[in-house]
């Protein structure tokens, strides 16, 4: 391709509105321009890494078996309403009505279409396993679109579904899928890691995302220093770092605390060490009532995994105060487990803590030297904290380090969530209907290449992972339209790498040399070979990888070698 034929649009400026790496660089590289607030147009060089990632997805998929379909973007409100979300999806379900006033939606996601397609076309146990998948475009209507294409509300996806007799089938499929995906982003050139995660809405059993590593990741994931364990934060096991708990000390008293309802606040008071305060959190029960949640103080609650406790209200949703002082007569900040009639869950690491600071549940004030077995119960002791960096790892290996990822993938084992409620069945081998077990496996084809570019960007632009870059090598000539000389060998090079099957882009703009490198180092060419008067006379081509420091000569006659390594290929013609 030749840039004079090739719509190249770059900025020099970065767009106000761009909050984020990805974004900017983006709209400054000419890959996507904004149509409405979540909404963006791919530009040709955009479409070109979007293609190249669709086609890594596309193969991998093909390779484990799975049977591509295209479904519809629009789908009937009665397909919804079989399965309940109709009404529980919320308003990111964009929902719009025909001519005929009959309800539809614009689909963000497919498990109800392929139920439906499955349970009109499979009847016998004889054609499972099966999986069906698609690359498509979703849409969710996000109440404040952000970050570019990371979090937009328009999106492609490529989302597979795989049906079962059987839980053993379904974890078959699952470990393919797994597998499949670690090939995908093995391919990709992304670094990431698959971690141990929460189903959320989408619903079933086990689960894990795929994450690209980067600073700038929405989600915190914690994997061990010594061992292949990870997890999302919200999902990981927190273990202690003691094994036993001290002895009770002094007697427990009562101290005077006026005005402080904070751990910080409280352990300001002199001779109070914060390692030993305790917070008490009051949720909401599930009965209307109040559950208390006691974890260390500079511990952090896990919503989700207080919210599968058995009497917690779900969702998880911590107690008013209005609420609180209606029911316990105590004020937020003085709240502690001694004497506290509501049922009580005890974090692991609270549970350690001997002669600890408790709330005195009386205003403004606090127990010190409190212990448990002593002056209160023995705790019902849970895991409802986050992970710390430090944190032992769960399978016992190393310790927890905590880095932001950027999830690009998602597997989920559904079971019958939606099978049952759509009565997707199959006659088994009795002749008797049963009803399947589902899988589900999501990739975000256009989250990808903003976490692509997320990871990989510096000061210059985008250096993309080489299975990414729009185009693999750029021809630079410098005077192409003043010397015949350096015209004929740029072109005569241009036809050669169109033989050989590199992608290449031929810059034939009448520009000075550092805008013309400016311009590539920004959308990413993996590679640069610039060609000149003063070379062609020293029988010299200059050459550049995106990622080097500098640039550096090589003899001309070494140019048909030299392709030949960098892109470990030969002529097609040959």
């Amino acid at each position: 391709m030749k840039t004079s034929r090739f719509h190249l649009a770059t900025l020099k400026e970065t767009p106000v509105d761009a909050e984020i790496v990805s974004h900017q660089l983006m709209l400054r590289a000419g890959l996507i321009r904004r149509l409405a607030s979540g909404i963006y147009t791919w530009m040709p060089l955009g479409l070109r890494t979007l293609r190249k990632v669709e086609k890594i997805v596309r193969e991998e998929m093909d390779r484990a078996g799975a049977l591509e379909v295209l479904m519809p973007s629009i789908q009937p409100a009665e397909l919804w309403q079989e399965t309940g979300r109709w009404d529980q999806f919320g308003p990111e379900l964009l929902r719009l009505k025909d001519r005929h006033q009959r309800d539809f939606c614009i689909g963000p996601t497919h498990e109800e279409v392929i139920a439906d397609i499955f349970r009109r076309e499979i009847k016998s146990y004889k054609q499972l396993p099966i999986t069906f998948y698609q690359i498509q475009t979703k849409f969710r209507d996000e109440i404040r679109p952000r970050f570019g294409i990371m979090r937009a509300r328009e999106f492609i996806m490529k989302d597979a579904y795989s049906f079962h007799v059987g839980q053993e089938s379904l974890q078959q499929t699952y470990d393919v899928m797994y597998q499949a995906y670690s090939k995908i982003f093995d391919r990709l050139g992304l670094a990431y890691r698959s971690v141990t995660a929460d189903s959320g809405a989408i619903g079933g059993n086990s689960s894990h995302e795929f994450h690209v590593l980067a600073d700038s990741g929405e989600d915190a994931i914690a994997f061990s220093n010594q061992s292949q364990y990870a997890a999302n934060v919200e999902m990981a096991e927190a273990v202690p770092g003691d094994k036993t708990r001290a002895k009770p000390g002094a007697a427990m008293k009562t101290i005077d605390t006026p005005g402080k309802h904070t751990i910080e606040e409280v352990a300001k008071t002199p001779g109070i060490d914060i390692d030993k305060c305790l917070k008490t959190l009051i949720a909401e029960a599930d009965d209307g009532g109040l559950v208390a949640l006691v974890l260390c103080g500079h511990h952090e609650l896990n919503p989700l995994k207080a919210e599968k406790l058995e009497g917690v209200a779900s969702p998880f949703k911590l107690a008013e105060r209005d609420n609180i002082n209606a029911q316990l007569r105590i004020d937020i900040g003085s709240i502690g487990p001694v004497g506290l009639e509501i049922k009580i869950y005890v974090d692991r690491s609270a549970a350690l803590v001997s002669d600890f600071v408790c709330g005195a549940n009386a205003d403004g004030q606090h127990y010190i030297n409190a212990n448990w077995g002593r002056d209160c119960d023995e705790p019902e002791v849970v895991d409802i904290r986050n992970v710390e960096e430090g944190d032992p790892s769960p399978d016992g290996k190393g310790r927890l380090k905590i880095l932001r990822g950027i999830e690009v993938g998602h597997i989920f084992q559904l079971g019958d969530k939606y099978s049952e409620s759509m009565q997707a069945t199959v006659l088994d081998e009795n002749g008797k209907e049963a009803v399947t077990k589902m899988g589900c496996y999501g990739i975000g084809i256009t989250r990808i290449v903003a976490a692509a570019i997320e990871q990989n960007n510096d000061a210059s632009g985008i250096y993309w992972p080489d299975s990414l870059a729009p185009f693999q090598l750029v021809i630079c000539p410098i005077n192409y339209h003043k010397s015949e000389r350096v015209k004929k060998a740029a072109e005569d090079l241009y036809q050669d790498c169109l033989k050989r099957g590199i992608e290449v882009l031929l810059d034939d703009r009448p520009l000075r040399p550092g805008v013309m490198f400016s311009d590539m180092e920004l959308i990413g060419v993996s590679h640069r070979i610039v060609l000149s008067e003063r070379g062609l006379s020293a029988k010299q081509f200059e050459y550049k990888g995106r990622r080097d420091q500098s640039a550096s000569n090589y003899e001309l006659t070494e140019l048909p070698s030299f392709l030949d390594g960098l892109f470990k290929r030969t002529c097609k013609s040959a």
